[in-house]
C-alpha cells in the first residue's frame, strides 16, 4: 500500500485509539480523532474519509505494517474498534518498510553534508540499514542534491560548524585570489552560508571591526583555535540579512533599489518559474517579454547574475546598472 499524506500520523492515532479500553471506537469516532490531529497541523486540510481509514487499517493489519490484531465488536449493526491485546502498541514493533523509506529518504538528505566530522556516524548507520532491513528494491536513491564533494575547503566545515556552535575564536590562514601568500585572520564565527555552490564563514573580525565579514571556505588554508574570548553576536539576525540581497556580499552602505529587468522570449518563461529573487514581481509586456521588478541591493552577484542572460535581458532601471552592465559587455567584447 503506497504511503501517503501525513500516514503515520495516523496510524499514531488510530493506534491510541485502539488500545484505549475506556471507550468504543466506531469508525466515525476514528475519523473524527484523526481529522483533529491533523487539523492542528493543518488548517486547511479536507478532512478523512471512511475510505480512507479502512485503508489505514488493513495496512496496520498487513505484514508490510505492523500485523496488529484487532477485535471488532458489535453493538448492535454498528462495529467499533479496539485490540485484541489491550497492552499492544504499534511503538514497540520494530521498524516497518514504511518507516524504513521515510528513514531512508531522511538520512540521504543529510548525507549531503559529507566532509562534516560529525555528520560521519551517518554513513555507517545508513550502510547497517541497507545491509541488514531494506530491500533491494530501497536501496537506490530516488532524490538527488546539487553538490559537490571536492570543493576546495569543504573539509573545514566541520571545523567552522562546531567552532560556532561552542563559541570558538579561529586564527584563519586565508588567501584571497588577488594574494600570493595566505594571511592570518582572526574570526568570532557566527554563520555559515552556502551560494552558488560555495560555502562563506561569516562572524566578527577584530581588524576591520565587522560582525558581517566573511570568509570563502575554498580560500582557507589552515585553522587553528585562539585563546581569545568569544564575543557573540549581538547585532545581526542572519536569516533578514541576506533577505535584501542575491548572493553573500552585502554593499556599505546597503540600502535597496528597485530593478527593472526585461527577459526576451524562452529565458521570459525560466524567470517566470525560477524568480531571482523574493521580491521579484513579473508581468509579460508582450508575447516575448516578460518584465520583472526586483527591491534589492545592487551588488557584485546580481551583476553576474545578469550577466549570466547575457543577449536575453535588457536593463531598464537604474541607469548606474545599465552603464555597469554595459561597460562589462564592452569590456568582454574588446578582449575577443
Amino acid at each position: 500500500m503506497p504511503a501517503t499524506k501525513n500516514a503515520l500520523i495516523r496510524y499514531k492515532v488510530l493506534d491510541k485509539c485502539f488500545r484505549n479500553p475506556g471507550k468504543r471506537y466506531f469508525i466515525e469516532d476514528l475519523m473524527e480523532e484523526c481529522e483533529l490531529v491533523l487539523a492542528e497541523i493543518d488548517p486547511d486540510t479536507n478532512g478523512i474519509s471512511r475510505k480512507q481509514i479502512f485503508n489505514d487499517i488493513a495496512f496496520m493489519e498487513s505484514a508490510e505494517g505492523w500485523s496488529i490484531e484487532l477485535d471488532r465488536p458489535r453493538d448492535g449493526r454498528r462495529v467499533y474498534y479496539r485490540y485484541v491485546d489491550p497492552t499492544f502498541s504499534i511503538n514497540n514493533m520494530p521498524v516497518n518498510e514504511l518507516e524504513l523509506i521515510q528513514l531512508k529518504s531522511a538520512f540521504q538528505t543529510l548525507s549531503q553534508f559529507r566532509g562534516m566530522p560529525q555528520f560521519d556516524w551517518m554513513e555507517e548507520l545508513l550502510a547497517k540499514l541497507q545491509q541488514d532491513m531494506l530491500s533491494p528494491a530501497l536501496r537506490s536513491p530516488v532524490m538527488d542534491f546539487e553538490h559537490n564533494p571536492f570543493l576546495m575547503g569543504i573539509h573545514h566545515l566541520g571545523t567552522l560548524f562546531n567552532a560556532i556552535v561552542y563559541q570558538r575564536v579561529l586564527l584563519v590562514s586565508y588567501q584571497p585570489f588577488e594574494l600570493p601568500e595566505p594571511g592570518d585572520v582572526v574570526m568570532h564565527p557566527y554563520y555559515l552560508k552556502q551560494y552558488n555552490g560555495r560555502w562563506f564563514l561569516f562572524g566578527y573580525n577584530p581588524d576591520s571591526d565587522r560582525s558581517d565579514w566573511n570568509l570563502a571556505l575554498d580560500r582557507i588554508k589552515n585553522i587553528k583555535e585562539s585563546d581569545e574570548p568569544y564575543i557573540e553576536n549581538q547585532r545581526i539576525d542572519w536569516q533578514e540579512y541576506f533577505e535584501d540581497m542575491i548572493g553573500v556580499t552585502k554593499p556599505r552602505p546597503g540600502h535597496t533599489e528597485e530593478v527593472i529587468l526585461h527577459f526576451r522570449g524562452r529565458t521570459g518563461f525560466y524567470i517566470q518559474t525560477k524568480p531571482l529573487h523574493g521580491s521579484q514581481k513579473s508581468q509579460w509586456l508582450d508575447s516575448d517579454t516578460l518584465e520583472v521588478r526586483l527591491d534589492v541591493m545592487i551588488n557584485y552577484e546580481l551583476e553576474r547574475l545578469i550577466l549570466s542572460y547575457a543577449d536575453s535581458v535588457v536593463v531598464v532601471k537604474p541607469m548606474s546598472l545599465r552603464e555597469r552592465i554595459l561597460q562589462r559587455l564592452r569590456h568582454s567584447i574588446e578582449r575577443m
